[in-house]
């Protein structure tokens, strides 16, 4: 049962994680969209960045919220980490966005575009486990499909890699792909990271 408080909480933590997670989950779908359509796409990049635009917006206002609030309907660390998290993926996201014009990809890797979907994926269900949040509802079968995804991340960038470098490709096609997987990975590495937030404010609150 969830620890009973007497002191009013402000609730409105919940909505803006939810809006940050509804957020995740629109930049993954974009993301995907991009790599798998691109150059012919190529537009896509200016409206995750204004994406990105809008996680920073509702980072600031959790991080504003918890600096005003006394009582916070969970740990106020918890609160700060999740936030972060969240706000990580989004960075990445647009990150591997930018790194498409930066880089002067011509074709799209498909091990990236694969990547791509476990991201999306991963945040979709990220944004399940966020909504459960509001009522400490049950999401252990949310955090074991996360972290079975970031294995499956870890699993493409690994092959993907080593066909890099199995190629003969030019060093500097290597490294920018060799980037633009990591960044890939990070973006998974994220979503796990913000899983175990919620798994320490469910043992927390039950």
């Amino acid at each position: 049962m969830p620890r009973f408080r007497l002191v009013p909480q402000n609730r409105g933590f919940y909505e803006l994680f939810d809006r940050a997670a509804a957020n995740l989950v629109e930049t993954g779908e974009l993301l995907v969209e991009l790599l798998e359509h691109y150059p012919d796409r190529s537009q896509l990049v200016g409206r995750i960045k204004d994406h990105e635009h809008v996680g920073d917006e509702v980072t600031h206002q959790i991080v504003l919220m918890l600096n005003q609030t006394f009582v916070t309907p969970i740990d106020r660390e918890d609160v700060y980490d999740l936030a972060s998290a969240l706000d990580d993926i989004c960075d990445l996201m647009d990150q591997v966005a930018d790194e498409l014009s930066l880089y002067r990809v011509e074709r799209v890797q498909p091990a990236a575009v694969e990547q791509a979907r476990v991201v999306r994926r991963a945040v979709v269900i990220l944004a399940e486990a966020i909504a459960a949040l509001d009522g400490m509802r049950d999401i252990g079968d949310h955090l074991v499909a996360i972290h079975t995804l970031e294995d499956e991340g870890d699993r493409i960038v690994r092959d993907a890699v080593a066909a890099l470098f199995a190629n003969g490709l030019d060093p500097l096609v290597v490294i920018r792909w060799k980037d633009i997987y990591e960044d890939l990975e990070h973006a998974i590495d994220g979503c796990e990271r913000a899983a175990h937030v919620l798994e320490s404010v469910y043992v927390k609150n039950r």
